[in-house]
């Protein structure tokens, strides 16, 4: 009774019903948040992250079903990286906030490959802290704040880049024992940007990011296809909607991966 008390008390941001729904269809349809759980957040400061946190506020104050969850930002070592705003902005409602240190930008001048994504590397890294610092304290998950932007561009980028066809999935284990969700994976990145200025959130942007530390030409893949999907969506307004449908309904028997097929006993398809 007095855990339900105090979570009804507990101070939030704001958010659109619209934006709540989409949330909790997510965590229905793929069972991201379950009773018990204890769950890591991680916290760039970006609108994304910002937004995830008052997003599993919210449903932890409505589920019923209790969870508990923390938010963690992973701290490089670069010169000048302060977060004290985040930990105000946590403390304010009520979200329990650790800056992780690491030596991750130390690391990155004699790991990282010649030629290689400095934003991928970085990435990869501040995951891998992540995993550690879940490990050390007893997580069983961890939530990211992809939104479904970022999986049709991941999608894309895949294909055009590696030849694969891979998304971002909205829960998989990892090879660490750890699940990781994506609470926001059905979210429009506008939707989030949106939240943001309404509430006139104080955020974090590339600047923040280790590869700008780098005297190197920036990646342009994300770029670039970021601004040919928002081509296509100027062309035709519902194609994002297009995406999502397609991606729940995948006809994995229509490709030529040998290891899609049975030679011995071949399954009935539809005409192509």
């Amino acid at each position: 009774m007095l855990d339900n008390q105090r979570r009804s008390k507990s101070k939030t941001i704001p958010m659109s019903k619209k934006l709540l729904k989409v949330i909790g269809k997510t965590n229905a349809e793929f069972k991201l948040i379950g009773e018990g759980d204890k769950i890591l957040v991680g916290l760039s400061g970006g609108k994304d992250s910002l937004a995830l946190i008052h997003a599993m506020k919210h449903i932890q104050r409505h589920a019923p079903f209790r969870f508990e969850f923390e938010a963690c930002t992973i701290k490089y070592g670069m010169p000048d990286e302060h977060y004290e705003f985040l930990t105000k902005h946590c403390e304010e409602y009520e979200i329990k906030h650790t800056v992780y240190d690491t030596n991750i930008f130390d690391v990155s001048q004699d790991t990282i490959r010649e030629n290689s994504s400095f934003c991928s590397y970085f990435s990869r890294m501040r995951r891998g802290a992540l995993y550690s610092f879940a490990e050390e304290h007893g997580f069983n998950k961890i939530a990211l704040g992809h939104h479904f932007d970022d999986t049709v561009e991941s999608f894309f980028m895949n294909m055009f880049y590696n030849g694969s066809m891979r998304a971002l999935a909205p829960i998989y284990k990892t090879s660490r024992g750890v699940h990781l969700i994506r609470p926001l994976i059905q979210v429009r990145e506008r939707q989030l940007r949106d939240f943001a200025t309404e509430n006139n959130l104080q955020i974090i942007g590339d600047e923040a990011c280790p590869a700008m530390m780098k005297d190197v030409k920036m990646p342009h893949a994300r770029a670039s296809t970021k601004a040919w999907l928002a081509g296509l969506e100027k062309e035709n307004k519902d194609v994002f909607k297009m995406f999502k449908a397609s991606f729940k309904h995948i006809h994995d028997d229509t490709f030529l991966d040998p290891k899609r097929w049975n030679r011995d006993d071949i399954s009935v398809s539809s005409e192509q």
